[in-house]
């Protein structure tokens, strides 16, 4: 995508413009974002998903059992008909891995990474409904799917913003308002990390949230020393070899600012480790948020290349993530949590593998020709990041 083409979904601006001067800065509203916007899914076939297993669905009820009462799903299919007439809210979370046509949506964010995107959550509100004042600390795309919502925008927050005691939601106590929007059917509000909102049901309304993976720095270094840990041996310890004597004047109960500094080496030496930092952070990344749906089965060689002649198509297991980057030894595919090593000559297999829709024998062919290709494709699909279309 060329980052100086004017997108409609930014308002007129280009991708270049719009990572310059809003991109974890400012919001920006766009009218008609996309314009005649249809939703894919209406409010019934939303609770519809509210109510299996597997799905991560919420509801939170302004005036419950108490203020802003929070409901865990799934939900039974009496529930929605004893919800009061206004000022709920329900949120279902990742509904682009299990509807295509959200999936789809995500075409429009083609000038964003694909790794950076996590999912698209649906909210169906009654008139007057919303989750209260409040902020994420990722950046959002909230796209009107059905009905109005108002949204009003407020200060940028911080850990030290007061919230309402509250066990499950992190409502603001304070809210300064500083715009106030009414979005229709097809319009748009942008909203960066740590940006105060709050959206409230004109009547009944859908809203799609576009949101993004942005680890805190507790998860990076928690998970990466995790990570990293299984690459260290017991011998590898904390050394003073060559430690200086103590002078006449010193106390041996402190520690020396020496002793600082050769922790501080040993951590360096292996923090900075670029590869296997890359490597963790691709798995991290494209983690699936439901791995238990990321399971494939084996496929002999010969029978994946005679499925694939007889006309079969493979896609990407709407769970699983992918990305891929580049090391001195060659090329890193990340594939739902795991990393595969590849030779240079699979650039262009491993760049179809990431971003196209199917996988057929018209631009897969030349690649089961060639033993690598094949185990590739093969692997893929016995981890389960890619699955025949008919399954």
């Amino acid at each position: 995508m060329n980052p100086v083409i004017p997108l409609q979904l930014l308002g007129g601006i280009s991708a270049e413009e719009f990572l310059r001067d809003y991109w974890q800065k400012k919001p920006l509203l766009v009218r008609q974002a996309i314009p005649d916007f249809k939703s894919p899914l209406d409010p019934d076939e939303l609770a519809g998903l509210a109510l299996e297993e597997m799905i991560e669905s919420r509801i939170v009820l302004e005036h419950g059992d108490s203020p802003w009462e929070l409901r865990r799903g799934p939900f039974q299919e009496d529930t929605f008909s004893q919800m009061p007439e206004r000022d709920w809210t329900l949120l279902v979370q990742a509904v682009d891995q299990f509807i295509p046509e959200v999936a789809e949506l995500l075409e429009h964010f083609k000038f964003l990474p694909s790794w950076r995107i996590d999912d698209v959550m649906i909210s169906y509100a009654a008139p007057g409904g919303g989750v209260g004042p409040h902020f994420d600390n990722y950046d959002v795309f909230l796209l009107q799917g059905h009905g109005r919502r108002r949204w009003k925008v407020g200060q940028t927050c911080d850990a030290t913003s007061p919230m309402l005691p509250h066990a499950d939601l992190r409502i603001l106590a304070e809210f300064e308002e500083n715009a106030d929007w009414v979005l229709e059917p097809g319009d748009m509000l942008y909203l960066p990390p740590r940006v105060a909102h709050y959206g409230i049901a004109e009547d009944d309304c859908m809203t799609y949230s576009v949101g993004f993976r942005a680890p805190s720095a507790a998860e990076v270094l928690t998970h990466f020393t995790d990570f990293l840990a299984q690459f260290l041996s017991d011998e590898e310890r904390y050394s003073d070899a060559g430690m200086a004597a103590m002078k006449g004047d010193s106390d041996q109960h402190q520690i020396q600012r020496d002793a600082l500094d050769r922790l501080k080496n040993l951590l360096q030496e292996h923090m900075s480790d670029e590869r296997l930092l890359l490597t963790w952070f691709g798995q991290f990344m494209t983690e699936p948020r439901y791995p238990e749906l990321v399971a494939g089965e084996e496929i002999e060689e010969d029978d994946l290349t005679a499925a694939i002649e007889d006309g079969e198509v493979l896609i990407r297991n709407p769970s699983a993530r992918m990305a891929w980057s580049e090391v001195d030894v060659g090329l890193l595919l990340f594939a739902s949590g795991q990393t595969v090593v590849l030779p240079e000559k699979l650039r262009d297999l491993l760049k179809l593998v990431c971003s196209a829709e199917s996988l057929h024998e018209g631009n897969l062919g030349q690649w089961l020709a060639d033993d690598d290709g094949r185990k590739l494709i093969g692997e893929l699909i016995k981890q389960g990041s890619l699955e025949f279309a008919d399954e």
